[in-house]
């Protein structure tokens, strides 16, 4: 059987600002640092067998933490990296309100592609799925976490599971540093095994900050 854990990283400033990220990059902040390492020991004690990471810094950062107490090797994906966000990237959510009332409420609605140059969901899904189906290929009966976002990883997640669009609004973002855990067999194919695991259950902030 293999497992796939596909893991959230650590806060960073604008998450604490609820500034839209999507694929800009930006650092951990002390906390998500922090995060990831606390994260750490609890991931190790999985015994991976390999660790992806999206190329984005606060994800690569993340995976770092645990590769430390592994000794594994990162290999990044850009796959892996966070709905694209088009005009509303740099934003806070205020702003986006203000600036994009229509686009603004179709999202919120849930529309997969709701204008203002948002990549659509269905093209963050397959991108997520096939990067994280070609790393469980990679290591056959293996454990492999992946690090990346949280928009990304619930689509990416939906995709590869089957799922329609309504069953994914009803799944809760993960929260920073926490994790989702896939597992695969002949027989049944993807399982759903985990959802929202960490050291502490706090509340998701929405996925694109």
């Amino acid at each position: 059987m293999t497992r796939l854990i596909i893991w959230r990283h650590g806060n960073t400033d604008w998450n604490a600002a609820n500034r839209v990220q999507g694929q800009t990059d930006v650092p951990l902040n002390e906390l998500g640092r922090d995060q990831a390492r606390d994260a750490a020991p609890l991931l190790a004690s999985l015994r991976p067998d390999a660790i992806v990471s999206s190329d984005l810094s606060r994800a690569a950062e993340t995976a770092a933490a645990l590769a430390a107490l592994t000794g594994l090797p990162v290999r990044t994906d850009a796959r892996l990296r966070e709905r694209h966000f088009g005009q509303w990237q740099g934003l806070h959510l205020t702003e986006v309100a203000e600036r994009f009332p229509v686009e603004y409420a179709r999202w919120r609605a849930g529309d997969p592609a709701p204008g203002a140059d948002l990549e659509p969901l269905h093209d963050l899904g397959q991108r997520v799925a096939a990067a994280l189906q070609e790393a469980a290929d990679a290591a056959p009966g293996g454990t492999v976490v992946i690090a990346t976002h949280g928009g990304g990883s619930r689509q990416g997640v939906g995709h590869l599971l089957g799922w329609d669009a309504g069953v994914l609004r009803s799944i809760g973002s993960l929260a920073n540093c926490h994790w989702t855990e896939l597992r695969h067999d002949d027989v049944r194919g993807w399982q759903l095994r985990a959802h929202n695991v960490g050291l502490i259950t706090v509340p998701a902030v929405v996925d694109a900050v």
